[in-house]
């Protein structure tokens, strides 16, 4: 007789059995069970935003932990019966891992900026590029990720797993998933009295449930465009023509449209706020709305959403894809160009020219507007006349519309939107992990950003200014969305629309029409002057631009145009 026994074995796998703490913790172990141990870890390592937030919410421990209790009942039977999906062999090891780090990155946004992970914001990721990436990047989030990943990827790589055969694993894992399904239906059944109302005033809870909702929001991101292609892009340009003023014109009109990026209205000087951070704008007398509500809390919601012809309600229900104002303005026999210092242009500029003006070509032409991959809104105005000379010149004689798209005070990362010749708020928050910064300097930093956009936008007048002899000119700006700064404890933006707080959807509208558009199309300054404080959302958007261009269709509706009540007969 053998005095050391050797491990067992199951089939050609050896388990070895360790003594002490240590082997107890490195015992060989079943999928289930590591299943199970998995989601036990989660609950306490990955969700602490979501406890620390009905801890806020009940105020007391009696009001709280019952909650608390609930909510980790119906978190842990949704991990349970979801990871029992991939209870099968340790070569599901992998899959857990990633599991571990996505759950620990969403978590560390979730504390740091107050988002949740619901389907847009899962979008927003997806689409998110380089640059972008970047400068969510910071130590504090790697020392954060690393303290919730390193424990649990540690055991699961030194873990054995005991191997079974496919079919009595398909049984024990139907019966896992089974029991967990049974738990959380009937945990949630009895506890609907306390959580039901939870739940339906603080919708946002289900989207702080870690990492369950990541890997609903993801799947419901990336499904996205395949159930789009689906749809058919319904046509709306048919019916576009050009209006009567452009019979005998002599000049084209040229309107460039600039879409902001996270810029709020109380932000801007010219709207009330203390700080002039729009002298530029001032000293160009543009005309600013001061009650703009924007479509969506994020740019993913808004930028197709405010060129699309629908308005916002139409456009969340719709059931179909259509064209946009972009596709009409086209179809009607205008020049149409899509400049983009942004991640892209939501599906907008598909069908129309576009070019970016981020690229690695245009980079290494401009050092002193770039850095690494990404580049100050000043590079979309160089080349202009180049850009829309290789437009087809019989589109340009009619008339150009021409879109930016600003990176304009992308966050977390506000001191990179600011040249360093342009930052006269001191001192600024420069570093990501905004909550390493004192209060005062992340509004410097945002500030400063929008300083920038002001001068930027500045420039861009000047340019069309320069170019009246040409074209009838004028420009609009509107922000995408807005930002939260701090105010209830919440950053940057992607508040699910219904309960985000104003200062991410009460964006700048700004029009300058002094270059020979407002004259063209009939538009009155001293009455625009006099309804700066009429309520417009994205809605309006579309069929200001419409009246702007005069160009007509069955898809533009007056009251909607938010000029056409300052609008007399055109002279043409």
């Amino acid at each position: 007789m053998p005095l050391i026994s050797p491990a067992p074995r199951l089939g050609a796998y050896s388990v070895p059995d360790f003594a002490g703490p240590r082997g107890w913790l490195l015992r060989a172990r079943s999928p289930r069970t590591i299943v199970l141990v998995l989601t036990a870890y989660l609950l306490l390592a990955a969700n602490w935003p979501l406890w620390m937030e009905l801890a806020e919410l009940g105020r007391a421990p009696s009001l709280y932990m019952p909650n608390i209790v609930g909510m980790a009942w119906l978190l842990g039977g949704g991990l349970v019966a979801l990871l029992s999906l991939t209870a099968w062999s340790r070569f599901m090891k992998p899959l857990w891992m990633l599991l571990v780090v996505v759950a620990a990155v969403v978590q560390h946004y979730m504390a740091t900026y107050r988002m949740v992970m619901d389907p847009s914001m899962a979008l927003n990721v997806l689409q998110t590029d380089p640059g972008e990436a970047r400068d969510l990047l910071s130590l504090t989030m790697a020392l954060r990720v690393l303290a919730v990943a390193v424990p649990a990827i540690w055991w699961l790589w030194c873990v054995p797993v005991i191997p079974q055969r496919p079919l009595r694993a398909l049984w024990r894992n139907a019966v896992l998933f089974v029991a967990a399904v049974a738990t959380t239906v009937g945990g949630g059944m009895l506890m609907s009295r306390q959580l039901a109302p939870l739940m339906r005033n603080q919708p946002h809870l289900r989207y702080m449930m870690n990492p369950l909702a990541s890997v609903y929001s993801f799947g419901m991101a990336a499904t996205r465009p395949l159930l789009h292609r689906s749809r058919k892009l319904v046509p709306i340009s048919g019916g576009a023509a050009l209006g009567a003023s452009y019979a005998g014109q002599s000049r084209p009109r040229l309107l460039l449209l600039v879409v902001g990026e996270t810029a709020r209205a109380d932000h801007f000087g010219i709207n009330g706020y203390a700080r002039d951070t729009t002298p530029e704008l001032k000293a160009r007398k543009v005309v600013s709305f001061h009650d703009m509500r924007s479509c969506g809390t994020n740019t993913a919601a808004s930028v197709p959403c405010m060129f699309s012809h629908l308005g916002k309600q139409g456009y969340e229900g719709r059931k179909q894809d259509y064209e946009n104002l972009l596709d009409v303005v086209q179809g009607a026999g205008l020049a149409v160009l899509w400049i983009d210092n942004q991640s892209g242009c939501k599906g907008v500029c598909e069908r129309v020219p576009h070019v970016e003006a981020n690229d690695a070509k245009e980079i290494a032409a401009n050092p002193t507007l770039c850095s690494g991959d990404e580049c100050l809104d000043d590079v979309m105005l160089k080349g202009l006349d180049a850009r829309i000379a290789a437009l087809p010149p019989e589109r340009v004689a009619r008339g150009v519309v021409l879109v930016m798209h600003q990176i304009g005070s992308h966050g977390p990362a506000y001191f990179r939107r600011s040249p360093p010749d342009g930052k006269p708020f001191q001192p600024e928050c420069r570093t990501v992990t905004l909550s390493d910064c004192a209060h005062s300097e992340l509004i410097n930093a945002y500030d400063n950003s929008i300083a920038h956009t002001d001068r930027f936008l500045g420039e861009a007048i000047d340019w069309l200014q320069a170019r009246r002899s040409r074209f009838d000119t004028g420009m609009l700006y509107l922000s995408d969305h807005g930002e939260s700064l701090g105010e209830y404890g919440l950053f940057l933006h992607g508040v699910p629309y219904a309960f985000a707080p104003d200062v991410q959807k009460h964006v700048p509208f700004v029009a300058w029409l002094d270059g020979g558009l407002g004259g063209r199309t009939g538009v009155q300054d001293a009455c625009l002057r006099k309804s700066v404080d009429m309520p417009l959302t994205h809605d309006n958007l579309y069929h200001t631009v419409m009246g702007l261009v005069d160009v007509k269709s069955p898809t533009y509706k007056p009251a909607l145009d938010a000029f056409e009540g300052c609008r007399q007969a055109s002279a043409g």
